[in-house]
């Protein structure tokens, strides 16, 4: 594993895609979690679709909310995308020397493992983008470092890798 290249490209792409779409992903958040029984402050139906959602929070939380989360997200896809990318090059490099000899299950299984593994890393910081995302400004936001605190005080470490 002599080419760093695949791990610092794949890390700088993840990292411009998720600046540029994080306001549509945060509009996705909210409209996933409204309506929820279990958390009260969720219960009302605020959205009824993606553009309604976009308009409304920042007309009443502002530019700042959809864009709360936005330092784990960097984190999670500078380690997924670092991580995926060049462990999916690597394994490749592995199983197949020859560029020739490549064929689609080989890059299939060896896109699975980078996946697999890039996903398991970067889980933690994927859990704080979706609990900053979900918050409301009534409800006070927290910062990445009290966010991840909370969570740990109060889940443990098994709560940082919550849906792995």
């Amino acid at each position: 594993m002599n080419d760093w290249r695949p791990f610092i490209y794949g890390g700088i792409a993840s990292v411009a895609a998720e600046s540029g779409t994080f306001p549509i992903d945060t509009t996705k958040t909210r409209l996933q979690v409204q309506g929820q029984t279990i958390d009260a402050r969720l219960k009302e139906i605020k959205y009824r679709g993606m553009i309604h959602a976009l308009k409304r929070i920042y007309a009443e939380e502002g530019i700042r909310a959809l864009y709360s989360g936005l330092v784990p997200a960097l984190l999670r896809q500078s380690a997924y995308g670092t991580i995926k990318i060049g462990v999916y090059y690597s394994l490749k490099g592995i199983i197949v020397p020859n560029p020739d000899d490549e064929t689609l299950p080989i890059n299939v299984f060896c896109g699975v493992v980078a996946g697999v593994v890039g996903s398991v890393i970067s889980n933690p910081t994927d859990v704080l983008k979706v609990r900053m995302q979900a918050q409301k400004e009534n409800g006070g936001r927290e910062t990445f470092t009290q966010a991840f605190v909370k969570i740990y005080k109060q889940e443990g470490v098994p709560g940082l890798w919550r849906g792995v």
